[in-house]
């Protein structure tokens, strides 16, 4: 099944379109990645699907909120919007062992949030376009702040190993804007953005300035439905993991170090820089074998 024929990808497709509320975003988010268990739901099921989010009891996710959401889409209720996700759904819903305890059941969250993010690199255009945004940016600034800020670090950490001029924005207050105007002056042209829940409004708003100043916004997020979505050229989706107490991102962090491998495609002296760090850093003993 290719990544357009995954039931993941007909509901996004079936989303796309229509102005949704936040609430609305955040049941959409829940459905597309239970893609294969969703026809078979109740409302009052789907309700507390979406009430997984952290945002959830803030939000007041709620039987007539999913009722709500269907009506959003063109369907008469949600009896409709699920009869026709049955037309369109595998024959029956994906099953799990029920013997996992909580830790294992966060894992195996995990690894399918690895198994949807692989399902969509099956179409390698988007990351290939960050790739060369991302290498053609002279400095390249990257933004990622509170939960994101692991990251932005992670990523910048590799990237200057590769491109001359990294510029990392993990901290937030009121000089961020004067270092993305610092960054624009000196010849920058994109921004890499690591946006995880909750979304600070800190970074919607900062995202908006660079663009505002001219900068093309690639972001790494959680959803596709994330609050910085309007504030993207590119968004590529990377789900995380909402199991324990504290939300998890192998996902993003994974798309993180597969955008490095992107832009050092188009990084002519990507592999040059790499020997040359290596071979500086045995002349310093850097690392332990």
């Amino acid at each position: 099944m290719s990544v357009t024929d995954s039931p993941a990808a007909r509901l996004q497709a079936l989303f796309e379109g229509h102005r949704l509320t936040p609430t609305q975003r955040r049941i959409a988010h829940s459905m597309v990645r239970r893609a294969a268990d969703v026809p078979f739901l109740s409302s009052v099921e789907l309700a507390e699907l979406a009430g997984v989010s952290q945002l959830a009891e803030l939000a007041g996710v709620s039987q007539p909120s999913v009722t709500r959401f269907a009506v959003a889409l063109g369907f008469d209720g949600y009896p409709a919007l699920r009869r026709h996700l049955r037309e369109v759904a595998p024959a029956e819903p994906a099953g799990g062992p029920e013997s996992y305890n909580e830790y294992q059941q966060a894992v195996e969250a995990e690894i399918e949030n690895l198994r949807h993010l692989a399902q969509a690199l099956a179409d390698p255009r988007p990351v290939r376009r960050a790739g060369r945004l991302l290498a053609a940016s002279r400095p390249l600034p990257v933004l990622g702040l509170r939960a994101a800020a692991s990251q932005a670090y992670g990523f910048a950490y590799f990237a200057a190993k590769v491109h001359p001029d990294v510029r990392l924005l993990n901290e937030g207050g009121t000089m961020i804007e004067d270092r993305i105007d610092g960054a624009v002056r000196a010849g920058a042209s994109a921004l890499l953005c690591f946006a995880l829940p909750r979304h600070p409004r800190e970074v919607v708003d900062t995202l908006a300035y660079a663009r505002g100043a001219g900068l093309r916004v690639v972001t790494v997020a959680d959803s596709a439905f994330a609050p910085v979505a309007k504030h993207s050229d590119l968004l590529l989706p990377a789900a995380v993991g909402t199991g324990l107490a504290f939300d998890t991102a192998c996902a993003p962090m994974l798309l993180g170090r597969v955008l490095l491998e992107a832009m050092c495609d188009d990084l002519p002296d990507a592999q040059a820089r790499l020997e040359e760090f290596d071979a500086a850093a045995a002349a310093r003993g850097l690392f332990v074998d």
